[in-house]
């Protein structure tokens, strides 16, 4: 046993303990402050630097400058609460913090996240808190506090030799306000990038201590340091409440302000005799313990009025009133969430005044972006997580469509659909659309964003799909398409008129996949190399001859013949082209085989993307029939048939990440959709 004992102590790193665990003399800290300066960093500065130490990447976005920060991609812990899409309101909240740390005034708000449920401002405000946290234990993260030593000889505090500083002060705040320029200027402390900056008082607890020794020594500042202040590293946890505070409120009638300030200790009246006594009082309310770091208020608009009042003085003063005791000083940064019901009855309340001017908004809506969405379900949903649960292709692009779609507003342009929308804000090129009309279609939108369904409800419809029976060990988008439709009839966040819309955008959705699988299939069936060579190298030897005025030779009879224009025109007709373009078309060919005949480069078929799909879409017409995918529906496959299948579902599962069941299922899906004729030319 004492051999395993000693495996799992061999992991321990005894040098990184010892330095979080740091302690030191008054006279240590202040060499550690004129190396390191940063170390006395206010709350606001050191989140904001905390942010900024996973660096920053700028890139253009519909020709708007934007940066995104890799912290939100949550490196601490391998992405498990990573935001995604949401890189414009995040970049918000790290400039609002910004302007904090350098003191323009945010420093002085709370910060309110806003948005509908299930966009991330949990997440966000989670990540905030357990980033500071190992921020806390890094050397650029490090931060001190003091505790008081050598006590029992003072009789302060009975039997106890150590008191901790309760609400884990900077240890300069023991220099008196008056010495502080002084001691600053004379000891060089501070550099051009971090200015020592001296703010706040003791608290109650800590101050009583100072003044009683301070009488004991005869006024004697130097005395009282050296002999009772011990200086230690502090180690930021939410868990210890140690810096991190998280405030949730409860119904009215239990809901007590000394929650936010800490209450009386009534067990320690009897001991020092009084309820105004600091060392008689419990500084752990979530301000109290709080300071120095960050804490964040779970639906702050819920909040009883009296604890308002709490918050007020918190964010304009940076100070709290305890129970019995004179005004505070704390140094944290408050950040609150609420959804859009509580935040319209926050406007709507006159009373509410002074917290609406003391609050800055920053507005986290719903992913518009289906690229993005589909991160958030990957997270949790990839094959590879799931562990003997296959998912089809696809399957968490349709519900990540879906969901995008009940967020986005009608486009006012007629011409126009959602459907194209959503495209086109995903970064798709559309005919005649370009970069300029996305701001255009986001400048006419009133709520986009703010309204929809979240990704909460389709994770459970997701999870439903997964656990139900008969889905033969994996789940396709139909599944998800029906567990999304079935909700929705006992969703209670949606209105009877959005269920109906919600239910019409499953369709188009339906509508989309048919579209994209056919596609896939069509691809898979053309997908002979060999073949489709031939079918280009004819097509290239047919128009060469048409726009030299030459005939071309037939392989098999030797006698040249007129080109096959049948064949020219089937194959372009698969991209539109034109009878009255078609010269033009060639043309624009053969001009590109010559460039890359001058530039050294051979011509095949997937060179020119247009050419490569309309021959592949001319091979897939030619291939259907032989292969008789109608054949499905009627189960009856003759083995030369089910030998070209075998060959077209083994592309898909290695091409397109199919497994044996779903790609049987889609070959016969498809097939259904050629029976019916439901094919667009």
């Amino acid at each position: 046993m004492s051999t395993m004992v000693s495996r799992i102590a061999s992991l321990q790193d005894y040098d990184r303990y010892r330095d979080l665990h740091w302690e030191g003399s008054f006279e240590d800290y202040l060499n550690i402050v004129r190396e390191r300066p940063e170390v006395t960093r206010n709350a606001f500065q050191r989140l904001y630097d905390m942010v900024i130490s996973y660096g920053e990447e700028e890139y253009i976005d519909n020709k708007k400058r934007l940066v995104r920060y890799p912290f939100f991609s949550d490196p601490i812990e391998g992405g498990r609460d990573a935001i995604f899409g949401l890189d414009i309101p995040l970049m918000r909240l790290v400039h609002v913090l910004q302007a904090a740390a350098q003191g323009y005034g945010p420093e002085r708000r709370i910060i309110l996240l806003h948005g509908p449920v299930g966009s991330s401002k949990s997440t966000i405000a989670r990540l905030l808190k357990k980033g500071l946290e190992a921020y806390s234990r890094t050397p650029a993260g490090a931060l001190y506090t003091y505790d008081w030593v050598n006590l029992r000889e003072t009789g302060l505090t009975g039997d106890d030799d150590t008191m901790l500083c309760p609400m884990h002060d900077e240890p300069l705040r023991l220099i008196p306000p008056e010495w502080r320029p002084q001691t600053i200027d004379q000891l060089k402390l501070g550099s051009d990038r971090h200015q020592v900056r001296i703010h706040g008082e003791l608290n109650p607890a800590c101050r009583f201590m100072f003044q009683n020794l301070l009488e004991r020594y005869d006024g004697n500042w130097g005395e009282v340091v050296n002999r009772h202040i011990r200086v230690r590293r502090l180690l930021l946890s939410e868990q210890d409440r140690v810096g991190i505070g998280t405030f949730q409120p409860k119904d009215e009638k239990n809901q007590d302000s000394t929650e936010l300030t800490g209450d009386i200790n009534y067990r320690k009246i009897a001991e020092y005799g009084s309820d105004s006594d600091p060392r008689a009082f419990n500084f752990d309310g979530e301000l109290n313990i709080a300071n120095r770091g960050i804490v964040e208020f779970v639906e702050v608009l819920k909040l009883d009025v009296a604890f308002l009042y709490d918050l007020l003085g918190a964010t304009q003063e940076h100070r709290i009133k305890p129970k019995k005791f004179a005004q505070t000083d704390i140094d944290e940064v408050i950040i609150g969430h609420t959804n859009e019901a509580e935040y319209r009855k926050l406007l709507n309340n006159e009373f509410m005044e002074a917290l609406r001017d003391r609050t800055i908004k920053i507005d986290i809506p719903y992913i518009t972006k289906q690229s993005e969405e589909i991160k958030i379900y990957r997270k949790d949903f990839s094959s590879e997580r799931l562990r003997g649960k296959h998912v089809a292709p696809h399957t968490l692009e349709v519900a990540a469509m879906w969901a995008v779609l009940t967020r986005l507003e009608e486009p006012k342009k007629h011409e126009l659909t959602l459907l194209q929308k959503m495209k086109i804000y995903d970064g798709k090129i559309l005919p005649g659309y370009t970069q300029d009309n996305v701001k255009e279609l986001r400048k006419e939108t009133k709520r986009e964003g703010l309204d929809g369904m979240s990704p909460r409800y389709v994770q459970d419809k997701i999870s439903n799909a997964l656990v139900r029976d008969g889905t033969e060990g994996y789940i396709n988008p139909f599944m998800i398409l029906n567990e999304l439709e079935k909700g929705l009839r006992t969703s209670l966040t949606a209105t009877e008129e959005q269920r109906a819309r919600y239910e019409e955008l499953i369709s188009v959705v339906k509508g989309e996949y048919d579209e994209i699988v056919k596609n896939e299939v069509q691809r898979a069936i053309s997908a002979d190399e060999e073949a489709i060579g031939r079918l280009c190298a004819n097509y290239i030897d047919n128009i060469r001859a048409h726009l030299m005025k030459q005939k071309v030779k037939n392989k098999y009879t030797g006698r040249d013949e007129e080109p096959d224009e049948r064949l020219m025109r089937s194959i372009e007709e698969k991209i539109d082209i034109s009878e009255a373009r078609k010269d033009d078309f060639r043309r624009e060919i053969m001009n590109f085989i010559g460039h890359l005949a001058l530039e050294g480069k051979k011509f095949t078929y997937d060179t020119n993307d247009r050419l490569r799909k309309a021959l592949e879409m001319k091979l897939f017409e030619d291939q259907k029939d032989s292969i008789k995918l109608s054949s499905f529906v009627s189960n009856v496959i003759d083995k030369e048939t089910q030998d070209k299948i075998d060959i077209i579902k083994n592309r898909l599962i290695k091409h397109y990440g199919y497994n044996e069941a779903s790609a049987t299922d889609v070959l016969a899906y498809v097939a259904s959709i050629f029976a019916r004729g439901d094919v667009k030319s």
